[in-house]
């Protein structure tokens, strides 16, 4: 193979593996397991703890939210003041 494909395929691959092996040996953790109501009790974590991550995060303070919210308005305003006053009719 040529030395500059591998210089960009190795390094993919590698990262790829490493990225794709945790959700990996989750899932064959619970594969394994003979019993067929623990073996579900299994997936059933999993999807909760993957639900977990994906989970948006809170958000911030509702108060400076609308302070900030507040804030970008009245600058908004004083932006269109100034504009309308130089622009007569534009």
């Amino acid at each position: 193979m040529d030395s500059t494909l591998l210089k960009f395929v190795l390094p993919a691959l590698i990262i790829l593996g490493i990225s794709a092996g945790p959700a990996v040996a989750l899932e064959q953790s619970c594969r394994f397991i003979q019993a067929k109501a623990d073996r579900e009790a299994c997936y059933k974590r999993q999807e909760e703890e993957l639900a977990a991550r994906r989970k948006p995060a809170p958000p911030a303070d509702e108060s400076k939210t609308l302070e900030s919210l507040h804030q970008m308005r009245q600058d908004d305003e004083a932006v269109y003041r100034s504009i309308h006053s130089i622009c007569r009719g534009c």
